[in-house]
């Protein structure tokens, strides 16, 4: 294919000078797509052009479909062959040929296809433009449909890479798709290849179309008389043209193909699907999304798409997972399988009760997440960094139910023999296979763990120490407003109180309860009055910290926590074995405290009203091993070796 995709490539050379290299792509890809398109309909077209004498609009869509078994036509009464028997008209013809295509052909105006014909024109080069087109034959029976895919991604990459763009934006890899796939369709291996089988998959962020295309070669090499039906939504214009043309070709109805937003707009609202797949974007904001996405989790509440919770604005990934885990067919209709690839983040990023943590427990608490696979990096054409596929499934079978299987799959690889932008390495038929068996399996090995759903649960306790203060009344002239009013109020004259502050000297006080006592037997001699709250507002205003002085206590005796010594600690659910549930909560934090806290600051207590919960995966932990350094003596050794030819090297030079 690379060879096809060099050659129509290579048709850019006759717009240099007229289009910067950036610019290639624009004239390239739809010609392209035209192309193909023109090829696809060479076989009907007469007979199209017969019913488009005695039909019209939705009849002749009708007739159409009936007589040649298309979704699509063209009335005009050009193909490239003809047009180029005009060169005079080309410029007129060409646009007429594009502007008779079926109305659900909308792919040419989104680039702004006449704009360009009109400027080759302009500029003496559509006649050559369409000329070397009209040589590349891309007839399904010398381009296959699969092979047609591939030509358009290769034109993608060219495009992105003369326009210092990201490759990896527009499109992802086939081997990763491949994994992904295959795992989605574990789980249906047996319903699958039965005759007559129909499934529908969905990509919510579409891009040229090719996660869709790779699922079905991967059904149809395995079930010929399979049917999947193809849906996806693209926000990228020039991306959903590709997309759609290239389903064109395989006979997909193009209606399941739609432009826009995603996350502010979902074009399938009122459907479900048995697979869903998607590769979103990595670090990219939702900024654009963000008025839509918090109406919609607003009016539609905890049930809605968006109920689990709100990742940062700064990065949309975790919104797509929640989107698809919404995708997916009920379970009572038989449940739903979905894939997504993402980074390392949505696995751990955000605190207990953060957006991100919502999230993950709300996937967790409701056993969505079938399997995480940790891919190798430099696979993908923009990035090197770790990536993972997700998993998941509302209608887990027995032995799966409540649990979550890790595979670290990130050796499992082969390098490529030429790179392509990052990606350096592929996941090829070996390691892909030897990645499902695991699936398959459901065992720990050294390179697969099993765990409870609930052993990624942990809950924040906030561990809080005594406040210790001195105090004494000479610090007054530091106090500044806020202070003076907290204390005296705020309609009263401080003066009289920091006069009579003044009267007490520089003694310091070591106890709250006495400084206190000293300043009412001060103000009580200069007639003045406060609240037992305002003494306390006003000592702890003069004090400061001491580790020698006496807790700080409240109107209630209760100490003082110290907010500057406040700490957090994040406590296992299934710490010290415990059995997990709300009910032993509380047994389960105290264990861990006297065990993990107490010994090490035994004045300190946990704030059980700021007590949180939170869920991570925390993947490379619980697959890390240790790995001793080497021993002393063993260094010493080579050390000594080292030394020794040295000093040899040394007297021959001396000799």
């Amino acid at each position: 294919m690379s060879i096809l995709g060099n050659f129509v490539w290579s048709i850019a050379d006759q717009l240099r000078g007229v289009y910067r290299p950036h610019q290639y792509g624009g004239v390239i890809l739809p010609f392209t797509i035209l192309r193909r398109l023109d090829c696809l309909l060479e076989p009907t077209r007469d007979d199209v052009r017969c019913l488009a004498e005695t039909f019209d609009g939705g009849a002749l869509d009708v007739q159409v479909k009936r007589k040649t078994g298309l979704t699509f036509y063209n009335t005009s009464q050009y193909d490239f062959a003809r047009l180029l028997e005009d060169p005079a008209g080309l410029r007129a013809n060409l646009i007429d040929y594009i502007s008779r295509f079926s109305g659900n052909i909308d792919v040419f105006e989104r680039f702004g296809f006449e704009a360009e014909i009109n400027k080759l024109d302009e500029k003496n080069r559509l006649y050559l433009i369409v000329s070397k087109f009209a040589d590349v034959d891309l007839h399904p029976d010398t381009v296959p449909n699969a092979a047609m895919g591939d030509l358009y991604e290769h034109l993608i990459y060219k495009f992105a890479e003369a326009s210092n763009e990201e490759a990896g934006e527009h499109y992802t890899p086939r081997d990763a798709i491949r994994l992904m796939v295959d795992l989605l369709f574990a789980e249906e291996n047996e319903t699958l290849l039965e005759p007559g089988t129909i499934r529908t998959i969905y990509d919510p962020t579409g891009g040229t179309g090719g996660m869709l295309s790779v699922a079905e070669e991967r059904l149809l090499e395995r079930n010929p008389q399979a049917r999947l039906r193809l849906y996806g939504q693209e926000i990228n214009d020039q991306s959903y043209a590709i997309c759609k043309s290239d389903m064109i070709g395989k006979g997909q109805d193009v209606g399941n193909i739609r432009l826009g937003d995603t996350l502010a707009d979902d074009k399938f609202f009122d459907k479900t699907f048995d697979f869903c797949m998607s590769n979103p974007p990595y670090g990219v904001d939702w900024k654009a999304s963000e008025a839509s996405v918090k109406e919609e989790r607003k009016k539609d509440g905890p049930n809605g798409r968006f109920g689990p919770g709100l990742p940062p604005v700064s990065d949309g990934q975790m919104l797509f997972l929640t989107h698809l885990a919404h995708k997916m067919r009920p379970a009572h209709e038989g449940g739903g399988r979905a894939g997504i690839v993402l980074n390392g983040s949505p696995l751990f990023n955000g605190a207990a009760e953060s957006g991100p943590s919502e999230i993950r427990r709300w996937l967790l608490e409701n056993d969505l997440v079938d399997v995480i696979i940790a891919l190798p990096t430099d696979i993908f054409f923009n990035t090197g960094i770790s990536t993972y596929i997700w998993i998941l499934d509302n209608a887990k079978r027995a032995e799966r139910r409540g649990k979550v299987q890790l595979i670290d799959a990130s050796d499992m690889w082969t390098r490529r023999r030429k790179s392509l932008g990052s990606k350096r390495r592929e996941i090829d038929t070996a390691a892909r296979e030897q990645i499902v068996k695991l699936y398959d399996s459901f065992t720990e090995t050294k390179s697969c763990k099993i765990l409870k759903n609930s052993h990624f649960g942990y809950w924040t306790i906030t561990i809080d120490r005594p406040l210790r203060l001195n105090f004494s009344a000479s610090r007054a002239g530091d106090l500044d407003s806020k202070a003076l009013s907290k204390a005296f109020g705020k309609s009263a004259d401080p003066a009289p109180f920091l006069a009579a502050l003044a009267g007490m000297g520089e003694q310091t006080y070591l106890s709250q309860d006495e400084f206190i006592e000293a300043l009412r037997d001060e103000f009580r001699e200069a007639g003045l009055k406060l609240t037992p709250a305002q003494y306390r507002h006003l000592a702890t205003a003069l004090g400061e910290p001491d580790e020698s002085a006496e807790i700080v206590t409240d109107s209630k005796g209760n100490p003082e926590p110290d907010v500057s010594k406040r700490d957090t600690e994040n406590v296992p659910f299934y710490y010290d074995g415990n059995t997990i549930g709300d009910v032993n909560r509380n047994e389960t934090v105290k264990k861990y405290f006297e065990a993990e806290v107490a010994p090490h600051v035994p004045d300190a207590w946990i704030d059980t009203k700021k007590t949180k919960v939170g869920y991570e995966i925390p993947f490379a932990r619980l697959f890390y091993t240790y790995n001793p350094p080497r021993p002393l003596a063993e260094i010493d050794r080579d050390l000594e070796e080292q030394i020794a030819k040295i000093m040899g090297l040394l007297r021959e030079v001396e000799a």
